[in-house]
């Protein structure tokens, strides 16, 4: 069963995101968004995705490619973080936003004024280094590359 905080979302009877970003630097201010994956999703049914990264020659820090280097004709490219958030903020609207709620993700949606919510607080689970690991566990997951779609699954469990 979900808990419930004050000001969440109903997911079941809400269009709501998902997102997951990687970024090249905890610090916006030093760094770049390498990706942005996102599920815009109805109750629990998937209406579309969001799959950006920005062009590999402009991320400098070998971990974050050899991190993104998979389904490389699944994403869209562009040439700065400025106009990967611009398309980002045209895919959510104004909807609310259920992040992964790390020591980044809201510096880098500061320009967002969507309302935000940690997804792990609808799956009852905290976070930590090995929360998809038991998230995974929890839900009978397989591993996957993209973190919303394991996010997704799990909600669609739980609700």
């Amino acid at each position: 069963m979900i808990r419930k905080k004050m000001n969440s979302v109903d997911l079941k009877n809400n269009k709501y995101i998902i997102l997951e970003i990687i970024p090249t630097s905890v610090d916006p201010k030093r760094g770049d968004v390498a990706q942005i994956s996102a599920l815009k999703i109805d109750g629990i049914k998937l209406i579309d995705r969001f799959d950006y990264r920005l062009d590999k020659s402009k991320v400098k820090v070998p971990d974050i490619l050899k991190m993104t280097d998979y389904d490389n004709e699944s994403f869209k490219y562009v040439k700065t973080t400025k106009t990967l958030m611009n398309h980002f903020k045209k895919f959510v609207g104004n909807l609310p936003l259920l992040i992964i709620d790390n020591n980044y993700t809201r510096s880098y949606l500061s320009g967002f004024e969507n309302n935000m919510y940690s997804v792990f607080d609808y799956l009852n689970l905290d976070v930590s280094d090995d929360v998809f690991d038991r998230l995974m566990n929890k839900y009978g997951l397989e591993p996957s590359n993209y973190l919303v779609d394991l996010l997704y699954e799990a909600l669609i469990r739980e609700l």
